[in-house]
């Protein structure tokens, strides 16, 4: 059987029928004490005169003081005594046990067990000022908090099980809530998860109060923290000022932390859910359903009943709501690209290795520069497709890239007849792309004139020899200008690609005599 616990007051009341004349079977029979507690208690009464007629009865300090027990002085000096100056001062800083013990066995060469250490320890934390803390209160509409937690393991995507996580925000008048499971915690979702809240409040609280999440905060910090560029954007488009906790303090935020753990303990439980979409679905029933017509154990009011009047107080949506970007600095590297998500878009040559940033939506990545707008892509429609503006080019990759087929083609159509039969002979090569020989072609105009050109062309396929070194050989002898052999006759023979006639075999050994005559 428990031992009963004798509460101060029925300790004044035994002395009071003592002093009246009640018996210890009495006091006993009233439920106030044991008989042999009666009798301990007019024993000490006696000794201390409280039972004298005539005398005041004494307080209940006094009795507390009388009855408690006399500490026994302990007769064991700790090893660690001529250390407990060292020890306060170690843990003054936080330093904990184990590396305390460890400390003393290498530098002072204690002995001691780790027992001796946690009880001095302990004896220092009993000196400590019991911690205390402050409930806030906030206004309607004045905030809102944002955590992320853990939820229950279901299928990824890739096939595997996988614990998504728990996006939760809360108002802190109404403690009306949204409730989102993602994947990640990227800045893109971050973002997203933010505008779909305002939209299942249909308003914006003045604040957000936050943890130090990457996708939020680029440094955290007491004083002077630095918001991540993207989020600061989102911020400035819907109006609300951000609130990062100080580090390592998540007490800031308590009223979402609480939120999280009733989502965990009262809506994961015995629940099944096939794919993350069943499971946000199920998710925002339960907070139509439960959580927001539940009475709040803080409150004591109905969240949906709150929000009714939190929600005139709040920040209207924007008519137009802003974009969901997100910014990433990356570098250029020397093929004028800069690489997101395992696609690349190009960038002025001029930028190369430099730092540049950029700002990626659903449907375009945009490109700046010290704080400059460079250009515009469209977003890839699958890993490793490459996006290139040729004006981002360097001039001689523009010049070389320019020339292509339909160029070389269109250019001979200028020249004359002969030279577009001499490209599209070079450009047919079913054997080798010979795309730099009729860019060769091409560029001899510039040197000899279009009318030479043209006559060389015509030239070298009467001799069935259309190839840059024989263009510029003609050009070069002013073989062009010389009439042909048996003007107006074309040759009748069509032999091999490969097969070399007795012209060929002449042509080879005295190229500058057949061409002259």
């Amino acid at each position: 059987m428990a031992r009963r616990t004798i509460e101060m007051h029925h300790y004044r009341q035994a002395l009071l029928r003592m002093r009246q004349g009640d018996s210890d079977r009495q006091i006993a029979v009233a439920k106030l004490m044991g008989r042999r507690a009666a009798a301990a208690l007019r024993l000490l009464a006696d000794e201390r005169h409280w039972l004298d007629a005539g005398t005041l009865m004494p307080s209940d300090e006094s009795i507390a003081c009388a009855l408690k027990p006399a500490k026994k002085a302990s007769t064991t000096i700790s090893s660690l005594e001529p250390h407990r100056t060292r020890m306060q001062a170690w843990f003054s800083q936080g330093v904990n046990g184990v590396v305390i013990q460890a400390t003393l066995k290498r530098d002072f060469g204690w002995t001691g067990s780790y027992s001796a250490v946690r009880r001095m320890l302990g004896d220092f934390k009993k000196n400590l000022p019991p911690e205390t803390t402050c409930r806030l209160d906030f206004e309607p509409g004045e905030a809102a908090q944002v955590d992320f937690g853990q939820g229950p393991l279901i299928e990824h995507p890739n096939g595997k099980l996988q614990r998504p996580w728990a996006f939760v925000m809360t108002l802190c008048f109404s403690r009306h809530q949204y409730v989102e499971f993602v994947w990640d915690q990227t800045v893109a979702t971050w973002l997203g998860c933010h505008r779909r809240a305002f939209e299942w409040f249909g308003a914006v609280p003045k604040r957000l109060i936050i943890d130090n999440a990457k996708c939020a905060i680029v440094k955290a910090c007491r004083f002077d923290p630095q918001v991540q560029r993207s989020y600061a954007e989102c911020a400035e488009g819907y109006g609300f000022l951000i609130d990062p906790c100080p580090p390592y303090d998540p007490q800031k935020k308590g009223i979402v932390e609480s939120g999280v753990k009733y989502l965990k303990g009262n809506f994961l439980p015995l629940r099944t859910f096939r794919h993350l979409q069943d499971l946000n679905e199920q998710a925002w029933q339960w907070v139509r359903q439960e959580a927001s017509l539940r009475n709040h154990g803080t409150t004591r009011q109905v969240p949906v009943e709150m929000f009714a009047l939190e929600r005139p107080l709040m920040r209207t949506l924007p008519a137009v709501a802003p974009d969901i970007a997100s910014w990433h600095q990356v570098s250029v590297h020397r093929d004028c690209h800069v690489k997101f998500d395992n696609a690349l878009y190009s960038a002025p040559f001029r930028l190369v290795k430099n730092q540049v940033w950029l700002r990626v939506t659903d449907t375009i990545v945009a490109i700046h520069h010290d704080n400059q707008w460079i250009a515009t892509h469209a977003r890839a429609q699958r890993a490793g497709q490459r996006l290139t503006l040729k004006d981002h080019l360097p001039p001689n990759a523009q010049v070389f890239l320019s020339k292509d087929r339909a160029w070389l083609l269109e250019q001979s159509q200028g020249v004359g007849p002969h030279c577009e039969a001499l490209i599209e002979q070079l450009l047919a090569d079913r054997i080798l792309v010979r795309l730099r020989s009729a860019q060769g072609v091409m560029g001899l105009a510039e040197t000899f004139g279009v009318q030479r050109l043209e006559a060389a062309c015509e030239r070298a396929l009467w001799h069935n020899s259309p190839y840059y070194k024989t263009l510029k050989g003609i050009l070069q002898s002013g073989a062009d200008q010389l009439p042909l052999p048996q003007q107006g006759i074309t040759p009748s023979y069509r032999q091999a690609r490969f097969a070399r006639s007795a012209a060929d075999l002449f042509e080879s050994t005295h190229p500058q005599q057949d061409l002259l005559h």
